[in-house]
């Protein structure tokens, strides 16, 4: 049975083949070299998340490349959601791997948000609120009847993880600056200050890729479905595209696993 809609009653324009078909292909190549550094390092396992992100956005590109050529109202909420929700996954492996150096950190005057637990688990229960706001709004936003309500939906929750973000940011630049936070230094690192220094730079540098790439999807998602930014496909590779996929290089590029081993032998102290 033909499906009964076209690919621009979906989309609200005529969006490009072979575009989608290399986004998947690089996003696929990310998630073999991750894996293969993670597991040449014996890095700890929650650094899989990079993994499991980018082979959920090559999915997500998958699924938008058939649609496209096989349009159908259930491949565009897929490839909806999955173009939209694997990010979060990129927050949570940055705010986990903060909260990695302030757990391996002595720090005797820790203010409370530099504790691990705050870092990673408010930071967590954040990304899980945003998530399932946005995946909520987003869902309601392909049928016509809820579409509007679903906009804001979506929008409060990429609204709320734009407020987070900038909180983090904040934090993280407190733990570049302070020399009391520390992480196990790798092969290339002089020691764990400058180790520290790097993984540090890496969080800060992705996170703000990460920023711009929200900052898109909530102006994106105020604008609504089929307004000018929906329809300007150009914007959507370049402010999402290419942030997400700029962020998986760093992370290839710039790999931090050695500094997370799966055992860490003794906690780094600083001697000042």
């Amino acid at each position: 049975m033909s499906s009964s809609y076209t690919a621009l009653d979906l989309y609200t324009y005529d969006p490009v083949h072979v575009v989608p078909e290399i986004a998947a292909s690089v996003f696929i190549a990310a998630a073999i070299i991750l894996t293969i550094q993670i597991i040449k390092t014996n890095t700890a396992a929650w650094v899989f998340v990079l993994v499991a992100t980018a082979l959920s956005e090559s999915l997500g590109y998958i699924t938008r490349a058939v649609c496209i050529q096989h349009p159908s109202m259930g491949l565009f909420i897929s490839t909806t959601l999955l173009l939209l929700l694997p990010p979060n996954a990129l927050a949570f492996f940055n705010y986990k791997t903060v909260g990695e150096i302030s757990r391996q950190s002595y720090d005797p005057d820790r203010k409370f948000w530099l504790k691990p637990g705050f870092v990673v688990w408010v930071f967590f229960a954040s990304d899980v609120v945003t998530f399932v706001l946005q995946a909520g709004g987003g869902a309601l936003t392909v049928f016509r009847d809820t579409r509007d309500i679903g906009n804001w939906i979506c929008s409060a929750g990429l609204a709320a993880q734009i407020v987070f973000i900038t909180i983090f940011l904040f934090i993280t630049f407190s733990v570049y600056r302070s020399p009391l936070y520390t992480v196990t230094k790798g092969a290339r690192d002089r020691n764990i200050l400058s180790a520290k220094r790097r993984v540090t730079r890496v969080v800060l540098v992705t996170t703000l890729l990460l920023y711009v790439r929200t900052i898109y999807r909530l102006v994106e998602s105020v604008d609504g479905y089929g307004g000018k930014i929906y329809a300007a496909e150009w914007a959507f590779y370049v402010f999402d595209f290419v942030p997400i996929f700029s962020m998986f290089l760093i992370y290839i590029v710039f790999f931090v696993g050695h500094n997370f081993p799966r055992h860490i032998t003794q906690t780094p102290v600083v001697r000042l």
